[in-house]
């Protein structure tokens, strides 16, 4: 038997669900018992990561403790922003798998250099920091740009499921290969919820896939 995954979610429910799907699919199981057990705390009430980080960190600490005695072995957290409270999380004294690195790592296989970074203002910042310690430059989007990203985000959030947000997740995707992404992380986990792969003129690396592999892997 492997080891049980706790899964802090809920940021949103549904990239949390999409995420659990994920593990599932990837896992090479040839019954149920062969599956990984999965404890997921899918909160949508963490505090606003971006307004009210504090209070998103104690909270992100408390949901790795329950999870941890539930019997919780390894922690995952389907939410690339609230990745800056991870120590918080490696409090509860688990293995934490980071998303980030994970994701990082996965982008610079596709042997790209300059990586464009679809994400939520917190988010793209632990990116930018963790592509350059990996000899990678940040591709961001700009001005105006920023603003459509967290309005798509946010739009679908809401229950926008129609072309709209999609639409402008394709248009910003486009515009950093436009500037000069050889690749592009989906470094939010509503990217893939809104945008295939096949729409964009550069490897798309999906941050959600990426950690569910990850999952897989250590909960083997």
């Amino acid at each position: 038997m492997g080891r049980i995954l706790g899964v802090l979610g809920g940021m949103g429910p549904a990239a949390t669900t999409a995420f659990m799907a994920r593990v599932q699919a990837l896992t090479p199981a040839r019954g149920d018992e062969d599956h990984v057990r999965m404890l997921v705390d899918l909160n949508p009430q963490v505090p606003n990561r971006h307004s009210q980080p504090e209070a998103a960190g104690r909270t992100l600490g408390e949901m790795a403790v329950r999870l941890r005695d539930m019997g919780a072995e390894v922690l995952a957290m389907p939410c690339n922003t609230a990745h800056a409270h991870a120590e918080a999380i490696r409090a509860a004294g688990l293995p934490f798998i980071d998303m980030i690195a994970e994701t990082v790592e996965a982008a610079r296989a596709t042997g790209a250099k300059r990586i464009g970074v679809l994400a939520t203002p917190g988010g793209e910042a632990l990116y930018v920091e963790a592509l350059a310690g990996a000899g990678l430059e940040a591709v961001r989007l700009s001005g105006a740009d920023r603003e459509a990203f967290m309005a798509a985000v946010l739009g679908f959030k809401a229950g926008d499921l129609g072309d709209g947000p999609r639409a402008e997740m394709r248009r910003l995707a486009a515009a950093l290969v436009a500037a000069g992404s050889e690749a592009v992380i989906g470094g939010c986990t509503e990217v893939p919820l809104l945008l295939e792969v096949d729409e964009v003129a550069a490897p798309l690396v999906d941050s959600a896939e990426v950690l569910a592999a990850a999952c897989v892997k250590a909960c083997a």
